[in-house]
């Protein structure tokens, strides 16, 4: 089984990034709460000015390099791949590319270890990587191409309105992808 894993919102806690950093620069002003919004990260009704400061916050120097871990993450893909699941970090950059891409490959690097980076797909087009099963926190994930993936949704607040798809949290992966609990 060949699984792709979306690294901003299910590997890499990109929310808690954003809101630490926005605090920091505009201190009072408010962000919509993740738990309100309709959509991953800079979507779900922010104005436009709003998004333009957050994707601003995320093109920063330093700011995917600072991510944290989603709790059970790094422990969970690494489980996988010892179960002989074939797993790779699928993400998409920022148009703003200039410190995320390298940003992402250390990241991964540092939780994960240097021999993960080769397992890292950088992609616009989530679409035109072949796999059996996508985990990513985008409600909907659209490309040029008809997935060979299922795309199971990792559960954030934002998505939960999502219906008629498998959902998954690093507690039951197991469940989810194999249909057991076991260790």
């Amino acid at each position: 089984m060949r699984v792709l894993v979306d690294m901003d919102g299910v590997l890499a806690d990109m929310d808690a990034g954003l809101e630490r950093d926005w605090q920091a620069l505009y201190g009072d002003e408010p962000l919509i709460p993740t738990e309100d919004r309709m959509g991953a990260h800079f979507a779900g009704g922010h104005p436009a000015d709003r998004v333009r400061r957050l994707r601003s916050v995320a093109a920063a120097p330093g700011f995917f390099l600072s991510l944290p871990p989603i709790a059970g993450s790094v422990e969970s893909v690494t489980a996988m791949r010892e179960m002989g699941i074939d797993v790779f970090i699928c993400s998409t950059p920022l148009s703003e590319y200039e410190h995320c891409v390298t940003e992402k490959y250390q990241w991964v690097e540092g939780h994960l270890g240097r021999e993960w980076t080769r397992r890292l797909i950088l992609t616009s087009d989530k679409t035109l990587v072949r796999g059996d099963v996508l985990i990513d926190d985008k409600p909907e994930v659209k490309g040029l191409d008809v997935p060979s993936w299922e795309h199971v949704v990792f559960d954030q607040p934002y998505n939960r309105h999502v219906t008629g798809k498998r959902r998954l949290d690093w507690m039951n992966w197991r469940f989810v992808l194999l249909g057991s609990d076991e260790n």
